[in-house]
């Protein structure tokens, strides 16, 4: 009984120094004014009377100036013909009318998303003063082999058919199927929403540079992105920002090691073919290289933990220094070793 009552305080003692360790200290954006404007182009647009499409095309096009024109011709892909987009925008209705109906369901208050939104924006603020963000934020209805996600001139506009939670049955047929298969609708989730929104503010301020590059180049400026993610997301699952499953990023931190030393023994590090690095750096079903429960695109979790060594031994670095520094040279002066 004493044995086991000192292996249970020896427990505790453990799981009270870990809660009590210090976690780097966040900055205080509290005060960084990031006013958003909701627009729910969603609503107004399914809203329209279907006798007087044309009445209410040409409402829209007084709320919504600049954006109609987006949804008609690049996100519907409307011919741009009067009656060719009567026809398109009620065929589109129609089809997409359960859609619709589901999206409300899920979402009838964006209130939540738009705070979440809100508050990442204040990081990439306080990183990045000179970029200029949005201050509008636009739902609407798309096809759903289109994108969730998408900076425009009018602000940042979130597809809502690309959030209906993973089980939602028209993710499921076999078109959609080809074109998003299970490892990408698995991703269809809300909590995704604000992870792809800052993403795609990233990819705008620091365009992916990936042509012609080693494999060790271009997980290392993937290893940049979730490491600026990780800092305007502080509050998100590391699941959430890599795309993993949690299953698979335990496994990646359990087998650290082990991955880096595939690398090294295969010769990776410097290859550049594209067709015998694009599963380590490219979304997939996962690495069968590296074992059936390997994710794909495990080169970011790689290029992560060198970025995190490289930024744990200059910490004097800004994230818009860590940006500039070429992936090249901080693999060199990082000396990683998992």
């Amino acid at each position: 009984m004493v044995v086991l009552m000192r292996r249970l305080i020896g427990i505790a003692m453990i799981v009270l120094v870990v809660a009590c360790s210090p976690k780097k200290k966040l900055p205080d954006v509290s005060d960084i004014p990031m006013p958003l404007t909701l627009q729910r182009f969603d609503r107004d647009f399914f809203a329209m009377d279907t006798l007087h499409i044309s009445t209410g095309l040409d409402s829209l096009q007084k709320k919504y100036p600049v954006f109609i024109k987006d949804y008609l011709y690049n996100i519907l892909s409307a011919y741009p013909q009067p009656d060719s987009v009567l026809k398109d925008v009620l065929l589109f209705r129609r089809t997409y009318a359960a859609i619709d109906s589901a999206a409300q369901q899920q979402f009838p208050n964006f209130k939540k998303y738009t705070q979440q939104i809100a508050t990442a924006f204040r990081y990439f603020h306080y990183y990045f003063p000179k970029y200029n963000l949005p201050h509008t934020i636009i739902t609407y209805i798309g096809p759903i082999e289109g994108v969730g996600c998408a900076l425009t001139s009018s602000g940042l506009a979130i597809g809502l058919q690309a959030y209906l939670g993973h089980q939602f049955p028209a993710y499921h047929t076999r078109y959609i199927s080809e074109v998003y298969p299970d490892y990408e609708t698995r991703r269809f989730e809300p909590q995704y929403i604000t992870v792809n929104c800052l993403r795609n503010i990233l990819s705008d301020f620091y365009p992916e540079k990936k042509a012609g590059t080693s494999l060790i180049e271009q997980m290392i400026e993937s290893g940049k992105r979730l490491y600026v993610l990780n800092a305007c997301l502080p509050n998100v699952a590391d699941s959430i920002k890599t795309g993993y499953t949690q299953a698979q990023l335990n496994g990646c931190y359990e087998h650290e090691k082990n991955i880096w030393h595939y690398f090294i023994q295969n010769n990776l590090l410097y290859e550049t073919e594209p067709t015998q690095i694009a599963s380590y750096v490219n979304d997939g079903p996962g690495t069968p290289e590296l074992g059936s429960a390997a994710p794909s695109n495990i080169g970011q979790f790689t290029g992560w933990q060198i970025v995190k060594q490289w930024m744990k031994k200059y910490p004097e670095k800004t994230l818009e220094q860590l940006l500039s520094t070429p992936a090249k040279q901080i693999f060199d002066e990082a000396k990683y070793q998992p």
